[in-house]
């Protein structure tokens, strides 16, 4: 029986192992090898060697994603919380609200905020009629981190949403008997029982502002290169898929680095509750 069980687990499993193998191990395998060889497959570290001079691309990518994500946390940590209070209907209909954008093309919705911000766009087209001088929103800074924060926020919004609505209210009714004020009850009882959903929230949404480079492209007009922009030249324009697969490994170095240690902060939280 347990050899039949054994075969068993290992035949339902291999469609997994297959999928892993061809999706997962060969393209990490594939990038490895073109961070390390020449076009014509020599060894060389020209490649890492050459990465030096996008170091600034890869902190300002840091630095972008590290706003977007507090920004998307400050927002989503009370809609979440709000949505969880709501009866069962309410919070149905609040979380379809949530992900109703994304039900949209994201080329669209980035297009859309280009409409929105532009010199001659929505906003500064009402600020005339109001006799207020047209503000210069498009192609900056603020504008590329707005693009991720309204693409990103419902992945923050909803892994918190999900550990909130399953939180044991009684310890903040307990919270609350002990003398806790509104304060004190968020930040000794809330915060840490949802600690799970917001390392999820983080995660989800720090990642692909790091490595995206469309929002960058169309919100920041070329002026705001992130490390995605610098990947997607190297292979889209100039070819050099070696230094591109190069940029990549250390970006997903990066990531991965970063996930450890969101994961090492959600152990430590959890053991705090």
């Amino acid at each position: 029986m347990n050899t039949r069980s054994s075969l068993g687990s290992k035949l339902v499993a291999s469609p997994y192992i297959i999928w892993a193998a061809l999706f997962i191990i060969a393209p990490l395998f594939f990038v490895v090898y073109y961070s390390f060889t020449t076009a014509s497959g020599d060894f060389t570290l020209a490649n890492v060697q050459a990465l030096t001079k996008y170091l600034p691309t890869f902190l300002r990518s840091i630095w972008f994603g590290i706003v977007a994500t507090l920004i998307c946390l400050v927002i989503a940590f009370p809609t979440a919380y709000i949505i969880s209070q709501k009866s069962d209907k309410i919070q149905r209909t609040m979380v379809m609200l949530v992900m109703l954008p994304m039900w949209m093309s994201f080329l669209i919705r980035t297009y859309s905020w280009m409409a929105i911000l532009q010199d001659t766009g929505i906003i500064n087209s009402f600020l005339a009629k109001l006799g207020i001088d047209s503000v210069h929103m498009i192609n900056t800074g603020g504008a590329v981190i707005l693009g991720m924060v309204y693409n990103f926020l419902p992945y923050m919004i909803l892994p918190i949403y999900s550990v909130m609505a399953k939180l044991d209210y009684s310890m903040v009714e307990a919270c609350q008997d002990l003398g806790g004020n509104r304060l004190t009850v968020v930040r000794k009882c809330i915060i840490p029982m949802s600690v799970p959903g917001i390392v999820s929230g983080v995660t989800m949404v720090f990642v692909p502002s790091v490595s995206t480079f469309y929002i960058s492209q169309k919100l920041g007009g070329g002026s705001f290169d992130l490390i995605g922009d610098v990947i997607e030249r190297q292979f889209q324009q100039s070819y050099n898929y070696n230094l591109g697969a190069a940029l990549s490994l250390v970006l997903m170095i990066l990531i991965l680095i970063s996930m450890a240690f969101m994961n090492k902060f959600s152990d430590e939280g959890e053991m705090v509750i």
